[in-house]
């Protein structure tokens, strides 16, 4: 069973949706101003930023792009981006942003589903 790991949220404007998600849900949140990206952690983390504790994913926010979902995305863990790529055309749906290296931590796309929605894939290059 893939899970569901990471989620994302657009953003138009960074310090004004920061101070959102800070205010509101009293959520960590670490700029990444390189990548137009910010960290957000709802929960607490070890000190490999992983959840120290079961219930809770932590996340982050992008720099709104008509290249990627203009909504909020969950994003599921696979085995391999490649076959599940694969999948994901053949059951219907679609790669609306190919396969990216992230740095040294995984490989991501985002993909639409049969009903319209935008799924980011993730799979862990750090085994």
């Amino acid at each position: 069973m893939n899970k569901v790991v990471h989620f994302e949220v657009p953003f138009d404007d960074e310090i004004r949706a920061s101070k959102f998600y800070k205010d509101v849900f009293d959520w960590e949140l670490q700029p990444m101003p390189k990548m137009n990206y910010v960290i957000a952690r709802s929960g607490p983390t070890d000190e490999n930023y992983m959840p120290k504790e079961s219930g809770f994913i932590n996340g982050g926010m992008y720099k709104r792009d008509p290249k990627m979902s203009s909504s909020p995305v969950l994003v599921i863990n696979v085995e391999s981006i490649d076959d599940h790529l694969k999948k994901i055309e053949e059951a219907g749906g679609s790669v609306t942003m190919p396969k990216t290296q992230i740095s040294d931590m995984g490989l991501y796309a985002q993909i639409k589903d049969t009903e319209e929605n935008i799924i980011g894939v993730w799979e862990d290059l750090k085994k």
